[in-house]
């Protein structure tokens, strides 16, 4: 049984050691939130931000974000009393850092097995030169990964990389990226928009992230959630489109033709499956929508 669309369009990071974010969280219209215990929070913090995390999600969450646990990179000291946490707390994924291939990926996975994290879903950092090029194998390490998520600064330290505007240099690593996620479908977010006060520029990034086929954009500021949701989300004539497609393929199934034309125009049977997954997600948007509104 296919699991239902979870939409991913906004993923903020939340800081674990600053308790006005971890509060005020919940509240904004992100999709999901990113616990953040590793390059958010100074080593002499790890502990006192675990426990304030731990603290924070004891609280309802009335939107229904999806809330993340972003773990330390192994070899630092911190990995396993994060993954403790994660298996002990009320988390929909655990975000891995700092790996860069697939057996890395399935050792860790055992060590929050060990701590009763069995059947908590995982996501994946996919930040270094390394990362990108086992992308793949590290995607089909385990059927418990359900994302990959990059972080482009990240990439471009380590990659020498000059910041410009159109991230060109990033281009065929955040090509790789997604079509190791599309292989093995899951989930694939791209990393954040670091200019907090450069409103055109994220707005720029977030539609050239969905135009490389990212479900979604991390965020860093709550100033940065208006354009990445907007980006993400389908128009009303795309929704219209996706409709009258589902509805001429259905019919001609139903006729026995495994083709349609509508509009004068040939429909191959893959913009079935096209449509349905466009209006999943319009269906789960919609779904967030209410409950946003539902609770200001």
């Amino acid at each position: 049984m296919t699991a239902p669309y979870r939409p991913r369009r906004t993923m903020l990071y939340v800081s674990g050691d600053i308790p006005r974010h971890l509060a005020k969280a919940p509240a904004l219209p992100a999709d999901a939130a990113i616990y953040d215990l590793h390059e958010a929070v100074a080593p002499q913090f790890k502990a006192r931000a675990r426990g304030r995390v731990a603290e924070a999600l004891a609280h309802p969450n009335p939107l229904a974000q999806e809330r993340i646990l972003r773990v330390n990179a192994p070899g630092r000291g911190y990995l396993d009393d994060d993954l403790a946490l994660a298996a002990g707390g009320p988390f929909d994924a655990v975000l891995l850092a700092g790996l860069a291939t697939g057996g890395a990926v399935a050792d860790t996975i055992a060590r929050l097995d060990g701590y009763g994290g069995g059947g908590l879903p995982v996501m994946l950092m996919i930040d270094s030169p390394l990362a990108v090029l086992n992308a793949q194998e590290m995607a089909a390490a385990s059927p418990r990964v359900v994302c990959l998520v990059v972080s482009n600064a990240n990439l471009m330290v380590s990659m020498r990389m000059p910041p410009t505007a159109d991230r060109s240099g990033l281009f065929t690593s955040l090509a790789l990226v997604v079509l190791a996620a599309r292989a093995y479908g899951i989930g694939v977010v791209d990393g954040a928009h670091l200019d907090i006060d450069d409103a055109h520029g994220c707005e720029y990034a977030c539609r050239q992230s969905r135009d490389f086929g990212f479900d979604g954009k991390a965020v860093i500021h709550p100033a940065q959630l208006t354009y990445t949701n907007d980006a993400f989300t389908p128009r009303p004539r795309e929704i219209e489109q996706r409709r009258a497609i589902l509805a001429a393929m259905e019919q001609a199934y139903g006729e026995g033709r495994s083709y349609a034309i509508l509009d004068g125009r040939l429909l191959q049977p893959s913009e079935l499956e096209a449509a349905r997954r466009c209006l999943a997600i319009h269906e789960a948007i919609e779904a967030r929508r209410r409950a946003f509104e539902g609770s200001t």
